[in-house]
């Protein structure tokens, strides 16, 4: 494992226990913007879409004073959904929505025209999976958590096993968790 995976592990496993051993947290999460950043300086929204073609918001969410690891959530119907890698043979690893009954939700992000572009898990390394959105010309486009103060996180997966199936959720096998995280220097988006 190389140090930025070790580095960014750290960063996970910390952000997991202070979690768990906090007890100041407020009751109601801070909501922080999912976006894609394309290269023309566009904020691309990123949301979840049912089989009806319904847009839904994707957010992430700051619990109290926990701004470690962010957990990224579909807010469909009142409920938050997990968003996460699901487990594929595909070349860009699938990023979905999950909900209760196992329903599967796309991750898009929306141009300005209406295109919807795949949010997908474009890059694997050691423990981290690049979160993209892609162009249909194959360019890839960085997916970012922006805070109410203008704050910027990566949208990436995250693996707490080397196992090919992380867990699985309403029956559905999951590759990795999709998590917002504080950019690590030296790490190309």
């Amino acid at each position: 494992m190389q140090l930025r995976d070790k580095c960014l592990l750290l960063v996970t496993v910390s952000a997991m226990l202070t979690t768990l051993t906090s007890n100041s947290f407020a009751a109601d999460a801070t909501i922080w913007h999912i976006k894609a950043v394309h290269p023309k300086g566009l904020l691309l929204d990123v949301k979840a879409l049912d089989q009806n073609g319904t847009i839904h918001d994707v957010k992430a969410l700051q619990e109290g004073s926990n701004r470690h690891l962010l957990d990224i959530k579909a807010l469909v119907g009142g409920k938050r959904l997990p968003v996460k890698v699901l487990v594929s043979d595909d070349k860009y690893a699938p990023v979905k929505a999950i909900g209760a009954d196992g329903t599967i939700f796309d991750i898009k992000a929306l141009t300005p025209k209406g295109i919807k572009l795949d949010v997908k898990g474009a890059r694997r390394r050691g423990n981290i999976i690049d979160i993209k959105a892609i162009a249909a010309d194959g360019r890839y486009y960085g997916v970012k958590a922006i805070s109410p103060s203008g704050q910027l996180y990566d949208v990436k997966g995250v693996k707490m096993s080397n196992k090919p199936v992380e867990t699985e959720v309403s029956g559905v096998p999951v590759a990795a968790h999709v998590k917002a995280l504080p950019q690590a220097p030296g790490l190309e988006d």
